[in-house]
């Protein structure tokens, strides 16, 4: 039997390389064609006409040949871009093959929520067993009460987020020493905040006497902020917004002794953070990912995954570590789901331009053919300046993408699929704000006596007291987080920005010259993603507010 490996970043360049020598071919069959037509005869006489003629219309053939010799390479290089997003999507050979660790004796599981879901429902139970049950076999559910508590986005008057994480990790632990206590192995699942929580459990028992055996307990992570190569918190480690309560932990550990699986849906903000944030785009892209993408993930069968939707990512040379990581590959990019969410014209539009909007997209994360960092996945990688670019063949590959988009885009015009819908629903999962109330019925009844007028009368009282605190309530609920945002980006980031510019000055003081560079872009650099992101989380929560009230 024969087989066939193809690697697609090899073949969008190739199509790249293609590309620009159709350019070449046009631009030197563009300069060829004024001195090769219409050519003057010589002299006045038959025979220099006639040469004229002749060479007129031999040039004239060899237009001709130019013309089609592109129109070969346009169509030859059209056909290998649209082979390079075919094996881009299917990526046979990165297909992830998860490895059965099953622990010793009976396991339980420990289903924790995210921000804002302390008790996960049982819909969230029975999605992410399809993530534990692959690697840790059948286990006994068992949800686990958390706060899951983010202020502002759970509310103005919820717990800040390291204060609700602090709470969270005590809860675990004394969850899983308990279970191990009667004699039970654990998977702990943590998602989203609870991915934190297990994060900062893991390293409390790397120092813990008496710890449980590696085969006594395992994690399992989902959209998890302290992804070492894409998480926001390690992206931006060391960082501490005080006015909201939020410190940027840092990343996961990647040596712990337990086995361990982190999945990561591609493009969520959370825990797939560009490692380029000088690329707006990619931060807006990111940002839309935390309300479209990232609430999707418990949800995801990766069982039913078409083959090379599932990504084992790699790690450093010589990893020896329990950590197994994972990316589930996203085929539309958030930025664009409003787009789709058109009618008639929404799809194709979408179709069009996502092409060149991916790559451009994905060149925040350093790779143009991946939304996400093709570095080692186990490695803490903090954000940086520059990704590696080849200009000539980003021309190339833009190219291709204007080819691509042309065609699927006309072919969604041909057959139309019915536009996407705009899931809002997560813009209001965060919130916790009571909705303005309904008038009584009694205010809609005439008072055929006078003790009914005096009780509408105090219906009325009561209704227009509840509105007002209502309103007020959340007009507070929404301004007192504004301005502890604007608290954080005016003390907060140029503080973060300074230390970030000295640090480029002790670098550059260390004999390393890219030090005076890393000092200027670096501070520009994070308030760049982090302003982004300041005004995501403003308009989560204004939108949060309006989706739960209206």
């Amino acid at each position: 039997m024969t087989y066939v490996s193809a690697q697609p970043q090899f073949i969008a360049a190739a199509a790249a390389d293609l590309a620009e020598i159709g350019s070449t071919i046009n631009t030197a069959g563009g300069a060829a064609a004024a001195p090769t037509s219409n050519l003057l005869a010589a002299a006045a006489d038959e025979v220099s006409a006639a040469v004229a003629r002749f060479f007129s219309a031999y040039g004239a053939q060899g237009q001709t040949a130019v013309a089609q010799l592109a129109a070969l390479n346009e169509e030859f290089s059209r056909v290998l871009a649209a082979a390079g997003f075919a094996y881009t999507g299917a990526e046979v050979a990165n297909v992830a093959t998860i490895a059965a660790t099953p622990l010793t004796g009976p396991t339980v599981s420990l289903v924790m929520g995210g921000s804002g879901t302390p008790l996960p429902p049982a819909k969230f139970v029975d999605g992410v067993l399809n993530y534990i049950s692959p690697q840790f076999g059948a286990t006994a559910p068992r949800v686990l009460f958390t706060p899951e508590q983010l202020y502002p986005l759970t509310g103005a008057k919820s717990l800040p987020l390291n204060t609700s994480v602090s709470q969270g990790v005590a809860m675990l632990h004394e969850a899983i020493m308990g279970e191990i206590g009667r004699g039970n192995s654990v998977v702990a699942l943590g998602y989203s905040q609870s991915a934190i929580i297990s994060s900062i459990e893991m390293r409390y028992l790397a120092t813990m006497p008496g710890a449980p055996a590696a085969d006594q307990l395992g994690f399992v992570l989902l959209a998890n902020p302290m992804n070492p190569n894409g998480g926001l918190l390690s992206r931006f480690a060391g960082l501490t917004l005080p006015s909201i309560g939020l410190n940027f932990f840092g990343a996961t550990p990647s040596d712990t002794i337990y086995p361990t699986s982190i999945y990561t849906y591609e493009y969520d903000g959370f825990a797939d953070f560009p490692r380029y944030p000088l690329n707006v785009v990619s931060d807006l892209n990111a940002i839309a990912g935390i309300a479209l993408v990232h609430t999707k993930t418990p949800y995801i069968n990766i069982d039913s995954l078409p083959p090379g939707d599932l990504v084992q990512l790699p790690t450093s040379p010589g990893y020896a570590g329990n950590t197994t990581y994972y990316m589930i590959r996203n085929h539309n990019l958030p930025l664009l789901t409003p787009v789709r969410a058109l009618p008639v014209i929404g799809n194709p539009l979408a179709d069009l331009v996502e092409p060149n909007l991916r790559t451009i997209v994905n060149l925040g994360y350093g790779d143009p053919n991946y939304g996400y960092s093709t570095t080692a996945a186990d490695v803490p990688t903090p954000f940086g300046l520059f990704p590696p670019v080849d200009p000539v063949r980003l021309s190339g590959t833009l190219t291709v993408g204007t080819q691509h988009g042309l065609t699927t885009a006309a072919t969604t015009l041909m057959t139309p699929p019915p536009p996407a819908e705009l899931d809002v629903s997560a813009l209001g999962l965060f919130r916790t704000y009571s909705a303005v109330p309904a008038p009584p019925a009694e205010l809609f009844t005439v008072p055929t006596s006078a003790p009914g007028f005096i009780g509408n009368l105090q219906a009325a009282n009561s209704y227009i007291t509840d509105t007002f605190t209502t309103v007020t309530s959340q007009t507070y609920a929404v301004l007192l987080p504004t301005a502890d945002l604007l608290n954080a980006g005016a003390t907060s980031l140029p503080s973060y920005s300074l230390n970030l510019f000295l640090d480029g000055i002790e670098q550059a003081v260390n004999g390393d010259p890219m030090g005076l560079v890393n000092a200027v872009g670096k501070p520009i650099a994070a308030s760049t993603a982090l302003l982004s992101a300041g005004l995501g989380l403003e308009a989560l929560v204004v939108m949060g507010a309006l989706v739960k009230d209206f």
